[in-house]
């Protein structure tokens, strides 16, 4: 019987993504902040169509909100591990990385009362130290990384890539992979950012967005027999006005072509039920 699965995942980063940028004027750390007004208004909404979903917080949000990050926990919402500052791993030495690693766990356990099940890359841009990390603490799944539209996967270690040589597979772990994707991101659609040397233009039409989501979801159901798809949202994004309109309607629709809403930690459980251990 076809079974399709929808995962609303929120990275609920405030200014921490900003900060990590250098962004620490006024006027970034405000348009981050707005998203506590976001992160409630996205949990009514999620009450009130009876959703959970899972939500990566970096450790340096949790100690700034820490109201604001148990209410998504009183909502029954999955937290899992988004770094403690929102620097991307792949930017930090490895001592770094592994320092901030601990920290944010700390402030999960804090937070929830328990260890997060999965993991989530501030920008998706991990380092080839961080499987390891995950492994380490005991995580279940990872969710940065793209080499499937609609499938989890096992996730590999120890790849080399060199532009001049064919690439050297590494070893397969026992750690999901739950992949995502930039185009069923809200940030890169949306938001508009204007750095010194760039312009990320972002303000696309919401229903435009919502046009090219439905059509991802469509062409699963004709190909899939059993596929997830993961949404990706930010409270500062996607909490403003039309885009929260846009939300309904996307959870409605999805509603009604018999989707299963699931935590991502619940997608990696039923996956390994479907396939058992690596290969």
């Amino acid at each position: 019987m076809p079974r399709h699965i929808a995962c609303l995942s929120f990275d609920f980063d405030t200014w921490s993504g900003f900060a990590a940028r250098g962004m620490t004027t006024p006027t970034p750390t405000s348009r981050g902040e707005f998203g506590v007004i976001g992160a409630e208004r996205i949990r009514r909404l999620l009450k009130d169509r009876q959703i959970k979903s899972s939500w990566y917080i970096p450790g340096v949000v949790i100690e700034t909100y820490p109201e604001a990050c148990a209410a998504v926990v009183e909502g029954g919402h999955e937290v899992g591990h988004h770094g403690y500052s929102h620097m991307p791993p792949a930017w930090l030495e490895a001592q770094r990385e592994a320092d901030e690693f601990g920290r944010a766990m700390d402030c999960i356990a804090k937070l929830t009362g328990g260890k997060p099940a999965g993991y989530r890359s501030p920008s998706w841009d991990i380092s080839d130290r961080t499987i390891d990390l995950i492994s380490q603490y005991g995580l279940r799944y990872d969710s940065s990384m793209m080499g499937h539209d609609c499938s989890p996967y096992f996730a590999r270690r120890g790849d080399v890539v060199a532009a001049d040589a064919p690439m050297q597979f590494g070893e397969t772990t026992d750690l999901v992979e739950i992949p995502i994707s930039w185009s069923l991101d809200d940030h890169p659609h949306f938001e508009f950012i204007r750095a010194k040397t760039e312009v990320l233009p972002g303000l696309s039409n919401a229903n435009a967005v919502l046009e090219n989501w439905l059509a991802d979801w469509e062409y699963m159901q004709r190909t899939e027999e059993w596929g997830a798809l993961v949404f990706t949202f930010h409270p500062y994004v996607v909490g403003r006005g039309h885009r929260m309109l846009m939300l309904e309607k996307l959870i409605d629709a999805l509603m009604k072509q018999g989707a299963v809403f699931q935590t991502l930690d619940e997608l990696q459980r039923e996956y390994r039920g479907r396939v058992g251990k690596p290969a």
